[in-house]
């Protein structure tokens, strides 16, 4: 039987997560490996806490053990392209290896093995596109060397297996994921550039204007196909690099669309500022969408002074969002939609105000979304969608402006679901105010002195609404009802001279760990899982603890890996960090749950010891300065250590006797907790309704 050929690229490295991703495992399983099997691969470099491996070497080995995944052709392919030096060079790899996969996919039929030489692959590109041709010699050799061949027959055979385009979209998201690194590159997550296109609906021309990669556009053009509608996409970008993969993307859609019997017209990128060289500047788009780049200064103010474009003011120099904005309206048609994704700064900048003020005032600005943190770079900005429209001097509502807060939503529906909603409820005249989360802004208010369109400032939220009066008026008698729970929940007690616990022996815990009486279990320490194999479970915190609440946190680990230690009935669960040492008998919505980072449990023998009992006397005040030691000093917080500590040797009948007066004071300090809470709570709601209107005093 003939081996297979190796796929790795020669003088190639691969880190432990690298080698974890080709075999689809967790790392503990490549540490794992390299303990338990004498012949995996010695590192070659990197560090001891951080080896590098030969990767043809690792190849051989995963391939000799069964052990290489399905898809790791694909992630060789990568391999090789990354391997290139300098980083500059990825890029252009990257648009050799689109352009022949092109060409495959064009091919009705995947019959021809030989690889085409650099003339035949231009000139088979020139058939389908000129322009396209142009971009991709720029970067071709004039003839194939060895780490190319070697790629591009690696291609060639997933292509025929996995399909050209699929191979193509796999590589240009490892592209995107290291170029952020290497280039700044940071590219349209789907969930944003789905919100974008919901909002912009379609049409027969799509424009992008700082296309990037092109990740909006092939969205764009990925929709019209699934919907039977055409639209022709045209992109200018300052990056030539990623205007050719913007290109190779939306000609891989339009060949879909062709093999399909669709006969739409090709897509037309262009290379170049689109603000200082407007390289399309006669075309009016159906949809103009743009993630352009936030905060550059130098975009061409003065040279720019008297430019048509600025028909809502020259944007100061410090506001090159505004000049983005007044683009993507230049280049609107009549009944288009333009959506750009803006700095949250942009809504309330006083440099700005006059140019918002105009859009607002024109009708052309109509909605301003303010989208939930996280969803991409910068990770702790929820950044802002604007939606433009061309001013229409019929409408009588033009100026008024819909304002959501995405992140205000508190149902489950997708985010596209939310602000769709909001905004086709808005363009038919239907809308109903959703509070916190959406209202229509009548223009006057907007049109202050500062023009802030920031849309909480303009989104009451939901909690200083005043309530509904019957409820509010129910939770006055939930409260007091707590707080007669609390009353009667006090245990009766007595002053005497000596009790059982003053006058008994004391016994150490350490011990009774020694003898087997008790238990001390803690979470489970692991190492950081990285590859897709991973699992989450939910696991007790020490808030959980001390809330008898269910578990409220979460890990990742290995698939591999044992869970944690579980909790039982009877089971002592202690915080391991705090300023204070707090002891909780699991309740029965723990039972059964893995212990978390931050928490431990003792187990105690039920025929001996009482878990309330030794709860409560392990919770004494005291007890702090002898089982903490210190974890932060800036923060006052201490590490719990319970063997440290002594509890007294009494009956078990007197064990269950003080065990049920402790569980009667964890029931009170819980109860007081919430009642707390639900005071706060209440009086603003009284107050907020008394102001209202919505309640009245009582005579």
């Amino acid at each position: 039987m003939t081996e297979e050929p190796i796929l790795a690229p020669s003088e190639s490295t691969l880190t432990a997560s690298g080698i974890a991703r080709l075999a689809n495992v967790g790392r503990a399983a490549v540490s794992n490996w390299r303990r338990r099997y004498a012949d995996f691969p010695a590192p070659v470099g990197g560090t001891p806490a951080s080896p590098s491996f030969d990767a043809r070497e690792v190849e051989r080995w995963l391939r000799r053990h069964g052990r290489l995944h399905q898809a790791g052709a694909e992630q060789w392919a990568w391999q090789h392209i990354e391997s290139y030096q300098p980083a500059s060079q990825i890029s252009d790899v990257l648009g050799i290896a689109g352009a022949f996969l092109l060409i495959r996919a064009n091919q009705a039929e995947h019959t021809d093995a030989r690889l085409p030489t650099p003339r035949q692959l231009i000139t088979r590109l020139r058939a389908l596109d000129s322009g396209l041709a142009t971009m991709v010699a720029s970067v071709l050799p004039k003839q194939w060397v060895s780490p190319l061949t070697t790629l591009l027959q690696l291609l060639n055979r997933l292509s025929a297996e996995r399909g050209a385009e699929a191979t193509f979209e796999y590589l240009h998201g490892r592209y995107v994921t290291s170029a952020q690194s290497l280039s700044g590159l940071a590219g349209t997550p789907d969930t944003v550039a789905e919100v974008i296109l919901t909002l912009a609906d379609s049409g027969a021309r799509t424009f992008d204007f700082t296309s990037g990669t092109g990740s909006i556009l092939r969205m764009a053009a990925d929709r019209a196909l699934r919907t039977g509608s055409a639209t022709r996409c045209y992109a200018q970008e300052i990056n030539p690099q990623y205007a050719l993969i913007t290109m190779l993307r939306l000609w891989f859609v339009h060949l879909r669309a062709r093999h399909t019997g669709q006969d739409p017209q090709p897509p037309v990128v262009h290379v170049g500022d689109s603000l200082l060289s407007d390289a399309l500047g006669d075309l009016r788009a159906d949809v103009v969408v743009a993630n352009f780049p936030f905060g550059i200064h130098d975009w061409g103010h003065d040279r720019l002074a008297y430019d048509p474009r600025w028909a809502y003011g020259l944007p100061p120099r410090t506001e090159p969002e505004l000049a983005w904005v007044q683009h993507a309206l230049a280049h609107l048609s009549r009944d288009g939609t333009a959506v750009v994704l803006m700095p949250p700064a942009a809504a309330s900048r006083p440099a700005g105000r006059r140019v918002r003020a105009e859009l607002v005032r024109r009708g052309a600005l109509r909605a301003v979304i303010a989208l939930p943190a996280g969803l991409m770079p910068p990770t702790g900005v929820g950044l802002h969608v604007w939606v433009l429209t061309q001013p229409d001097p019929q409408q009588l509502r033009a100026g008024d402006l819909l304002v959501v807060n995405a992140a205000a939503a508190s149902d489950t529906r997708p985010l596209t679901e939310i602000v769709g909603t909001a905004w086709s409820a808005y363009r038919s005249g239907q809308h109903t105010e959703q509070p916190g989360v959406h209202r229509i802004v009548p223009v006057i208010e907007v049109l202050d002195d500062q023009v802030d369109l920031t849309p909480q400032r303009h989104l009451p939220q939901a909690g200083h609404l005043a309530a509904d009066p019957s409820q509010i008026i129910a939770r006055i008698d939930e409260f007091n009802q707590l707080l007669d729970r609390i009353r009667h929940a006090v245990p009766a007690v007595r002053q005497v001279q000596h009790t059982p616990l003053h006058d008994a022996p004391q016994a150490d815990i350490g011990d009774l760990v020694r003898s087997g009486s008790i238990c001390l279990e803690r979470a489970a320490s692991r190492h950081r899982a990285t590859s897709s194999a991973t699992i989450e479970a939910a696991v007790l915190t020490a808030a959980d603890i001390l809330s008898g609440g269910p578990p409220t946190g979460s890990v990742m680990r290995a698939s591999d890996d044992e869970p944690g230690p579980r909790v039982r009935p009877g089971d002592i669960l202690v915080p391991a960090i705090g300023r204070k040492l707090s002891a909780r008998v699991a309740t029965p919505e723990q039972v059964g749950t893995e212990l978390g980072p931050g928490t431990q449990l003792i187990r105690v023998d039920t025929t001996r010891f009482d878990p309330w009992f030794v709860a409560g006397i392990i919770s004494r005040t005291d007890n702090l300065r002898t089982a903490g030691r210190a974890s932060n000093t800036a923060t006052g917080t201490l590490r719990i250590d319970i063997k440290r500590l002594t509890i007294p040797v009494v009956p078990l009948d007197q064990q269950q006797a003080y065990g049920e007066a402790f569980r009667q004071l964890v029931d009170i300090r819980t109860t007081l907790d919430h009642a707390a809470a639900t005071g706060a709570t209440l009086t603003h709601e009284i107050g907020d309704a008394l102001t209202a209107g919505v309640l009245g005093l009582s005579s």
